[in-house]
């Protein structure tokens, strides 16, 4: 969890912003799975999120406590506990005509992304705690996914097993088996 004081005033962000985004950038690169030619799950940790906070401080001009909690407020909650992933899961689809055709043809694609260490059974994700994200008639282009894994689960990734993500909508299917070597260790970092 992100405090006030674990973040640079906008003063000193301006003066670190392009070292820090360099950094937060490369770490991105460890934390991303493509599934198939549209969707794409971005793990967030707490340098991805504090990265978001500045950047909405910095957008928005922020610099009033409760306007600075009030950020905080939002964001924390993406941040892994320990026992589970979180992620932001994108439809990116170019061409608009095509995006409204397609997030028709999703809805309930939030509830059937999963996660699965070796030798357990798939985790599905928790998606939009925050608030609800589709209608009946489309799903959002933008979910935040929660996968709760099992204290087993958890030993198991610690002690090197493979993951693996996946999407099991009736129009939209996608497997990545394991997912590379650094995205999984980097995930594997996220767990207590």
């Amino acid at each position: 969890m992100l405090k006030r004081e674990d973040l640079y005033s906008l003063e000193q962000y301006a003066q670190e912003r392009p070292a820090f985004r360099e950094k937060v950038l490369a770490h991105k690169k460890n934390r991303q799975v493509r599934l198939g030619e549209y969707a794409t799950l971005y793990f967030e940790d707490r340098l991805t999120i504090q990265y978001q906070i500045q950047e909405m401080l910095r957008i928005e001009r922020i610099f009033e406590p409760e306007g600075i909690q009030d950020e905080l407020d939002a964001y924390n909650p993406l941040i892994p506990t320990g026992s589970n992933w979180k992620a932001t899961f994108m439809l990116e689809y170019p061409d608009v005509e095509q995006r409204k055709r397609e997030l028709a043809r999703l809805v309930g694609i939030e509830d059937k992304v999963w996660v699965r260490v070796r030798g357990h059974d798939k985790v599905y994700a928790i998606a939009d705690e925050d608030m609800e994200r589709e209608t009946e008639d489309k799903t959002s282009a933008v979910h935040f996914l929660r996968f709760e894994l099992t204290p087993e689960m958890v030993r198991d990734v610690k002690a090197g097993a493979d993951i693996a993500v996946g999407i099991d909508h009736p129009n939209y299917t996608a497997v990545v088996d394991p997912v590379p070597r650094e995205v999984r260790d980097s995930l594997a970092e996220d767990l207590a």
